[in-house]
């Protein structure tokens, strides 16, 4: 290169502009240096220099007296560099073949990312929980989601609910609440479900005791009690009372005799039910216990159940006895409620899971195992008991959704935790106690410091099984995992040799928040045995064509007009059946169904009062054969006739629009949309249901 050449003035001012640069640099750091240590900067000796000189243009100077300012180290000048003189990128230090092709796989599954888009976070509206707050909050800690509060005016995703549905109004997302959940688990509702169940069914539903619903039954329990006493005097039974609004063991007590002054008096201000004391129970450590499982009913239709793998024993604190008149009135002796035990004196707070009052359920299995009981086929028993009692609930479940959210209209999807109270016999037979729609969340127990002065403790034990069954409820209902799962197949699937490579993109070693959590503690066990229980789904059927039926959205009782299209289209009346009886039996069982209920506001047939109307029409159609093969004939002939009058409609309606429009060439290989069922008519897919063999 000669000297004063072009590329050689270049060179120069490219040095030179580097090391301006380097100073300035150095400079930048010395003055941050002395900034955070307090040092004066007019302590360094730098001279300042006059307000012309600063003033004075810079690009006034040529380029070799720029170059000179710069190498004599004026930081102010070196700053101001022109653009046509870039910063020389830094050195790279060279790398191995592998090491570039890692590279480029990173910048091509960082752009796939980007254009994917990362997932946000699921969002919870905890505005309403309640008492189930504190486990909520740890759920969604460990799941990493966001919480609101104070609710939000945005939508969320999922809203946690204390209490019911109608804690507010929601439009989208997921409730944990169904509407009339509350209303179907009531001890008289609840009670009436089964039994018509019982009806169908009477060796599959015998887990529930002989129950009686009062006022309205009181002289039916009498006579039976009567009757029973006159063929067996050494009968001595012991029954139980449970008012229908009560909760907690409030208003519980134990009777020996319907002449009770406590039961007659109560019986037009408190309606209850009235049941057979189970007298022998199992017992641990001489202790009458109960178990409280958690069945989350994930959606109703199509129906999908789990149940917790562990569950609490709620152990009673004083020893069992059998009733008798002196200690019928010892509730802590015959009474297992959680809420009443506590007040006890002997009642016993531990963090063990296998002593105190509160144990796991997993414990008893383990002791009971060691005794030699087969615990598979308790487990099973437990299992049938839970489908069974959910399939009695559905039917009228289905009606109470499609009241507070119609076809058709925005509304969230439900799902909710049940809390099944079951008591084991001495024979190991599980028996329901009851349902509740709320089940106590409430992972802390109250410690009384001195009287009248609490304070409120941890109970590990109830942490323990409460907080996994919200965490892996939340899990199984998160609507970002189809997202998610998605995803992570395009991603394996473009880049197969990455392993975490959502981690490896953000940059934060947490980013699966399911990593670290143990597996789910909840076991489906609906549909997985559906085969097993489908047959005993005739109400279900029947409530899909009281459905049908109701006319208008969002109503819960069929009119006579509807009750009258019913017979009609389904072909039931006969010359033994007029519409002139149809429209009888139709007043005659509303106006008794319509007394027994308190709620008045609605005129017409709820759904009980239909499956009565039902079982009368099926009785008088099929004789001979047991109400079950009765129900289940009139239910598929009813589905048949409605398929016909479904498929005649369409036709119909392909025949309209073919005149309306001119005629095109349809190729016969390919479906025509008109095919398909129309939306709002029930195909015959829906209706139609296979009869599985009868036991």
């Amino acid at each position: 290169m000669l000297r004063g050449s072009p590329e050689l003035e270049l060179a120069v001012e490219w040095e030179a502009a580097a090391a301006a640069a380097a100073a300035a640099a150095a400079a930048a750091v010395a003055a941050a240096a002395e900034e955070q240590l307090g040092v004066d900067a007019g302590a360094a000796g730098e001279p300042e220099r006059p307000a012309r000189e600063e003033q004075q243009p810079k690009a006034a100077l040529p380029s070799r007296a720029r170059s000179r300012v710069a190498e004599e180290g004026d930081v102010r000048v070196a700053r101001r560099l022109p653009p046509a003189l870039p910063l020389p990128p830094p050195r790279r230090a060279a790398r191995s073949p592998c090491q570039f092709a890692k590279a480029r796989s990173r910048g091509q599954s960082q752009s796939y990312w980007r254009s994917s888009g990362s997932l946000r976070p699921v969002t919870v509206d905890s505005s309403k929980a309640r008492t189930s707050l504190d486990a909520l909050k740890i759920s969604l800690r460990q799941l990493k989601w966001k919480e609101f509060p104070f609710g939000r005016r945005l939508p969320c995703d999922i809203y946690w609910h204390g209490v019911s549905f109608h804690d507010n109004d929601i439009f989208s997302g997921q409730v944990n609440k169904f509407p009339g959940m509350t209303e179907m688990v009531r001890k008289i509702t609840l009670s009436r479900a089964l039994r018509i169940m019982e009806n169908l069914f009477p060796e599959e539903y015998n887990f529930y005791p002989r129950s009686w619903i009062l006022p309205d039954e009181f002289q039916l329990f009498v006579a039976q009690v009567r009757m029973v006493k006159d063929g067996d005097p050494s009968w001595k039974p012991i029954f139980i009372v449970k008012p229908d609004s009560g909760c907690q063991g409030d208003g519980i007590y134990l009777i020996k005799d319907p002449s009770d002054v406590r039961l007659t008096g109560m019986l037009q201000s408190r309606p209850a039910v009235v049941q057979e004391y189970i007298r022998k129970p199992l017992l641990i450590d001489k202790l009458k216990f109960d178990i409280r499982l958690y069945v989350l009913l994930k959606s109703l239709d199509p129906l999908e159940i789990y149940i917790a793998k562990d569950g609490l024993s709620r152990f009673c604190t004083e020893p069992y006895q059998e009733p008798n008149p002196q200690n019928l009135h010892h509730v802590f002796m015959h009474l297992t409620n959680y809420s009443l035990n506590i007040h006890s004196g002997k009642f016993v707070h531990s963090d063990s899971a296998n002593t105190g009052s509160k144990r796991t359920f997993s414990s008893i299995l383990c002791r009971l195992s060691s005794k030699g009981v087969d615990i598979k086929k308790v487990w099973s028993d437990i299992i049938s008991l839970v489908i069974k009692t959910v399939i009695a609930l559905t039917p009228e479940l289905k009606v109470f959704y499609q009241s507070d959210i119609p076809t058709g209209r925005p509304g969230p999807t439900c799902f909710q935790i049940l809390g099944f109270d079951i008591l084991l016999m001495k024979n190991l037979k599980p028996m329901l106690l009851e349902v509740n729609a709320n089940p106590s969340m409430r992972i802390e127990h109250e410690y009384e410091l001195s009287p009248g002065v609490f304070e409120n403790i941890p109970s590990l034990v109830d942490e323990e099984v409460k907080v996994a069954v919200i965490r892996d409820t939340l899990r199984l209902m998160d609507p970002l995992k189809k997202k998610k799962e998605t995803q992570s197949q395009h991603l394996e699937k473009h880049f197969p040799e990455k392993e975490n490579l959502e981690c490896e993109l953000t940059g934060d070693p947490d980013c699966n928040p399911e990593a670290h959590l143990p597996s789910i503690c909840l076991k489906q066990v609906f549909p997985k045995y559906a085969k097993q229980f489908n047959y005993l789904r005739l109400v279900d059927r029947m409530a899909n064509l009281f459905i049908r039926f109701l006319g208008i959205k969002g109503t819960m009782k069929l009119g006579p007009t509807g009750f009258r299209t019913f017979i009609r289209n389904c072909k039931l009346s006969s010359s033994s059946l007029s519409m002139a009886a149809v429209d009888i039996l139709y007043i005659d069982i509303t106006r008794r169904w319509n007394s027994m209920t308190l709620d008045q506001r609605d005129s017409g047939m709820c759904l009980q009062a239909f499956v009565e109307a039902f079982f009368f029409l099926a009785q008088r159609k099929f004789k001979m054969v047991p109400l079950h093969e009765q129900v289940a004939s009139l239910i598929d002939l009813c589905e048949y006739h409605l398929s016909l009058l479904d498929e005649k409609r369409l036709v119909c309606g392909r025949g309209r629009r073919t005149q309306s429009s001119p005629p095109q060439e349809i190729n016969p290989t390919t479906r025509s949309a008109a095919d398909s069922p129309a939306p709002g008519v029930i195909g015959t897919n829906k209706l139609s249901h296979s009869r599985h063999p009868l036991s």
